[in-house]
């Protein structure tokens, strides 16, 4: 008899390599092959790093490596900071040294954009070096953000190596009310579920009627939050209307695989989310979770409004261009405000909406339009906010600091952004939309008369071999074995963005990564560090946010010896595995009740035994999987694969 499997174990069973039965389920340790590896210019400036390591080797498949340049170039910064410069140069001398095909150049897209509306297909394995690679799964693939070494590697080697995660159903329901979109049912799964509770580390299968029903767009803003949400990824059932977008496409339409989980699929939880009433929703900084309807925030002064990054659809800036056509009508033209910005996706997009006459509503409205690029999300190129300056936003983080150092940033649909931008106060855009021509917008979009093409759904083909007795060693075993240490104390949901800011992500060296390991939010941190408060004992998600694995190396560099924390973010738990800083996930309530800034703990790495010196008390962590204990053994994966050669991961899972 078959065994029931999620959408996600489906996809991962059919990429596994040597499995012994022909089903998979949470926990299993699978080594597997990878359809695409993609990244950004500030990403490549880390993977370099790595692939030089590795001695530059040839990659697995040019044509499925996507490299675009994207977080931190406008024409500001291309033509004055040399820190992009030099970002821009490595990734264009890689391009062109690694013939990879699909290289986007500065400010022809955003990564996500285009990938995701032209290359990824349902079922597809893809591994990003951007927490937000979660966002193809909007089309059925199984995608994820990775560190910058994991993926050069799987670049390299055209695989990787993957724990089957727990997965949760997200069941929508209900019709959701026209004018409102991905980002507004998003925002409200992060206000029910919370970061990093029920979606850490797990699998988001997004089910129900409603999700059904909506668009590639939407699809892609509800995965790409997914991130947000803590979860490892998120993912919808590929169907009609996938297949539909597929087959408007030039190249990439052949080859999906239209797999759905099982009715008897195996969830840790479901949470049914009726959106019929859903009002336009709103979060307040500094966290995405924080989040209310519209109503609640009416009337909140605001300094600026961005419309743009990757979570900001096609379909997202039509509506917001008619929300703005509503909202400024009769007024005369409002020149360009230096506090008015909306950043289409991609060239592409650019065109069509230019040609529609939508891209001048917004600079009718006062909006300067921008190129590609992540723009103002990120607080690296040009566009950033200042110093207590509260800006409302259609990007997808409002953590401290996320769009300048200082800055207040409120997260909305890019339609609620347009409604707030007549009188630069928080304001509900339903007004607005109840007055936009419906007929119309379809016709913007070129899905008024869509057939969908008929699908046919299938089950995942599954190599199997015989079982082979286990190469793994089940002990702890890192050198050295014993740290001894005083305390840094951290709460919870300690985010990259704090641990190494972006502006500072284009550093290479150890040493000034370190010397800017939280900056911003703890200038003291460092020195702390270096007179003995070497040890970080935090409590749940440490690490969570974006994919830097130059967070870890600032840590290194900082001088941190050992992490201890309740719980971490799945990426960044790869990140401190692959640079080989140890980590503990210790999940005794005393320990963190017991332990206070500055108090000295005693750290067996062989054992996993957590020692509070001034007590005496003794705590044991949960030990790590056997794959972990290998990397761990080996000093990471760089070393690991000088030891095994191309063969790694089938050294590492056997």
């Amino acid at each position: 008899m078959a065994h029931p499997m999620t959408l996600t174990e489906k996809i991962l069973a059919a990429h596994a390599r040597g499995l012994t039965r022909p089903w998979v389920q949470a926990g299993d340790l699978l080594r597997v092959r990878v359809d695409w590896t993609i990244a950004s210019e500030l990403a490549w400036n880390g993977m370099d790093r790595t692939y030089q390591e590795l001695g530059r080797p040839q990659l697995h498949d040019p044509e499925r490596f996507y490299l675009a340049i994207d977080h931190t170039v406008d024409e500001v910064t291309l033509a004055n900071d040399a820190k992009t410069q030099k970002l821009v140069r490595l990734s264009r001398e890689f391009a062109k040294e690694s013939g990879t095909r699909h290289f986007y150049d500065a400010n022809e897209t955003i990564l996500h954009t285009k990938f995701y509306r032209d290359l990824v297909r349902p079922g597809d394995v893809v591994l990003g070096a951007d927490s937000h690679t979660s966002s193809h799964g909007g089309m059925g693939a199984f995608a994820i953000g990775l560190g910058g070494a994991d993926v050069t590697v799987a670049m390299v080697l055209g695989e990787s190596w993957i724990e089957v995660p727990e997965a949760i159903s997200v069941e929508l329901e209900g019709d959701l009310p026209f004018g409102l979109t991905g980002k507004d049912v998003i925002l409200r799964v992060l206000g029910l579920l919370k970061r990093n509770t029920a979606a850490m580390e797990r699998s988001v299968e997004y089910r129900g009627s409603a999700a059904r029903g909506f668009s590639t767009d939407v699809r892609f803003t509800i995965a790409n939050m997914t991130a947000e949400l803590g979860g490892l990824n998120g993912i919808f059932e590929p169907d009609e209307t996938v297949a539909a977008w597929l087959a408007s496409r030039k190249t990439h339409r052949d080859g999906a695989r239209f797999f759905r989980a099982d009715d008897d699929a195996q969830y840790v939880a479901r949470f049914p989310i009726d959106l019929s009433q859903l009002e336009p929703q709103v979060a307040k900084y500094y966290s995405p979770d924080n989040v209310q309807g519209v109503t609640a925030f009416a009337g909140q002064p605001l300094d600026g409004v961005f419309i743009g990054a990757c979570t900001t659809t096609e379909e997202e800036l039509i509506l917001g261009a008619l929300v703005l056509e509503q909202a400024f009508a009769g007024a005369a033209p409002v020149p360009p405000q230096k506090k008015r910005l909306v950043v289409p996706g991609d060239r592409e997009i650019e065109r069509r909406l230019r040609e529609r006459g939508l891209l001048a509503a917004y600079e009718r409205a006062g909006f300067r339009v921008g190129p590609p690029g992540c723009a103002m999300c990120l607080g690296v190129a040009s566009e950033r906010a200042g110093k207590g300056e509260n800006w409302l936003s259609s990007q997808n983080r409002n953590f401290p600091n996320r769009m300048g150092e200082g800055s207040l940033a409120w997260l909305a649909s890019a339609a609620t952004v347009a409604a707030s931008a007549r009188t630069m106060t928080i304001t509900d855009p339903r007004p607005m939309i109840e007055k936009i021509d419906r007929d119309r917008f379809r016709r913007f979009l070129d899905r008024a008369s869509t057939v969908a093409p008929e699908i046919r759904r299938e089950e995942p083909t599954v190599e199997v071999v015989k079982p082979r007795g286990s190469g793994m060693r089940a002990r702890w075993s890192i050198a050295p074995p014993i740290v001894r240490g005083r305390v840094q104390r951290f709460g919870d949901n300690i985010d990259t963005d704090a641990i190494i800011p972006g502006e500072f992500c284009h550093l290479t060296s150890l040493s000034d990564l370190g010397d800017r390991c939280f900056t911003h939010v703890r200038p003291e941190f460092v020195g702390r560090v270096r007179e003995g408060r070497n040890v970080v004992v935090a409590e749940e998600g440490w690490g969570s946010g974006s994919s830097r694995e130059q967070a870890v190396l600032a840590l290194k560099g900082a001088g941190v010896r050992v992490v201890i924390a309740r719980s971490y973010a799945f990426i960044h738990k790869r990140n401190l595995v692959n640079e080989a800083l140890p980590y503990l996930v210790v999940k005794d309530d005393e320990l963190y009740a017991l332990t206070k800034e500055s108090d000295e703990l005693s750290v067996d790495l062989a054992t996993g035994t957590v020692t509070h010196v001034a007590s005496g008390k003794t705590f044991r962590a949960l030990p790590p999987s056997p794959i972990v204990q290998a990397l761990q053994e080996e000093g990471g994966i760089v070393a690991a694969i000088r030891h095994h050669g191309t063969d790694v991961f089938g050294a590492l899972t056997r």
